[in-house]
């Protein structure tokens, strides 16, 4: 079991403006045949656990852009809309509670996705695997991919990947304290 992040950052460390726009990562210049290892990475997941706001934009892709179970972490979401409702279950409580559940239905490799939600699972130390794609853009200010944590988490660098329009594509295992 292990529960994993996919995720892009400006180089200053933000997954989003302020106010959640994304904008700046709409315009990176696709490579033709190039999926900077989502394929890959998707493969080995049984189902994806998102935040609510992440949520929010992803269902406005059309297609839905999932063809994993979707969990949505929200304390105040009550209904999903009828076209998703065969792929998208609301969930709620900690971080624990939430893996509890899922392990329960017989999940066990875990897309973690959303700024608020991937900074919660860190802060309970259940990240197993980060994978950050930096995109060279200096947003400034926005939403930061990690927040406070109560102790220092440690990571193995595994691999970093270069793309020819720049992304730099890096993957991290987190090492167990043995204390």
């Amino acid at each position: 079991m292990a529960n994993f992040v996919f995720i892009a950052t400006s180089l200053d460390g933000f997954i989003a403006r302020p106010d959640g726009d994304i904008d700046w990562l709409m315009k990176i210049e696709d490579i033709e045949g190039e999926d900077y290892g989502y394929e890959d990475f998707i493969s080995k997941i049984d189902a994806i656990l998102m935040g609510r706001k992440t949520f929010d934009f992803a269902k406005s892709v059309q297609p839905f852009p999932y063809n994993k179970p979707v969990f949505v972490l929200s304390n105040t979401l009550t209904s999903i809309d009828s076209h998703l409702q065969d792929k998208v279950t609301i969930i709620s409580g900690t971080p624990k509670d939430v893996l509890g559940i899922l392990h329960n239905k017989g999940y066990s490799n875990i897309y973690v996705d959303g700024g608020e939600t991937i900074q919660s699972f860190l802060r309970n130390n259940f990240i197993d695997e980060l994978t950050i794609t930096r995109v060279p853009v200096l947003l400034g200010e926005g939403i930061p991919l990690f927040g406070k944590i109560s102790g220092d988490l440690h990571f193995q660098h595994i691999e970093t990947k270069t793309f020819s329009n720049g992304l730099v594509s890096s993957r991290y295992l987190r090492i167990l304290n043995s204390e």
